[in-house]
């Protein structure tokens, strides 16, 4: 069978494609080099349609990655998901969902595991890079916390997927971002592997750069 078989030509072609396909113009330059990663790591050109967020997310995000923030993940395979180098080689990357205390916290605020998750965050929130890639209830939550007062981290990479809550988190969001930064994809779609990818790209800068 004949089929491409050097990786870093795999690479290259595979970003060539994206960006021949992808509608980007509306996106600051940093930007759509983020949202070719996100298209990269689920192979649906057209959520830049769909995706919605502030100007200042990248920077925003790269300014936290290079101040050693935290990285807080809904999920393991979030945090599975990002590549150890670049900024993320540094970073203290945080995943509470198995914490003995989620269930716990979980009977007590009546939510989620992964809301409750969300709970143990504080020490690590302020100025933080929060990536998820899972559960509405985690963004939801998070976005209840922000009104009661707590740190603002520096960027909510907000990718939640499924058909319950889904859309209506990240609408929230994008609504009403509690002033953070932020990138989202509107709609359904979503998933761990685009989280980790979005932190990637804040990581390895401009897309293409790291494998």
């Amino acid at each position: 069978m004949i089929y491409e078989r050097k990786p870093s030509r795999i690479y290259e072609l595979s970003f060539q494609t994206v960006r021949s396909e992808a509608q980007l113009d509306r996106f600051p330059p940093d930007t759509a080099e983020l949202v070719v990663r996100l298209i990269h790591a689920c192979g649906m050109t057209d959520i830049a349609d769909d995706i919605a967020c502030t100007a200042d997310c990248v920077a925003a995000g790269r300014q936290a990655l290079a101040d050693n923030a935290a990285i807080l993940c809904d999920v393991e395979m979030v945090a599975s998901g990002i590549i150890r180098r670049g900024a993320a080689a540094r970073a203290n990357i945080v995943s509470t969902i198995s914490d003995p205390q989620t269930a716990a916290i979980a009977e007590r605020i009546g939510n989620t595991r992964s809301a409750a998750a969300v709970e143990l965050w504080r020490e690590h929130l302020d100025g933080s890079v929060v990536a998820i890639g899972n559960a509405p209830t985690a963004l939801f939550h998070l976005l209840e916390l922000l009104d009661q007062g707590w740190p603002k981290p520096a960027v909510i990479l907000a990718f939640p997927v499924g058909f319950i809550g889904a859309a209506e988190s990240k609408a929230e969001l994008a609504a009403n971002p509690r002033g953070v930064p932020f990138i989202t994809l509107n709609g359904r779609r979503g998933g761990s592997a685009m989280a980790s990818a979005a932190v990637n790209a804040l990581s390895l800068g401009l897309a293409g750069d790291g494998r």
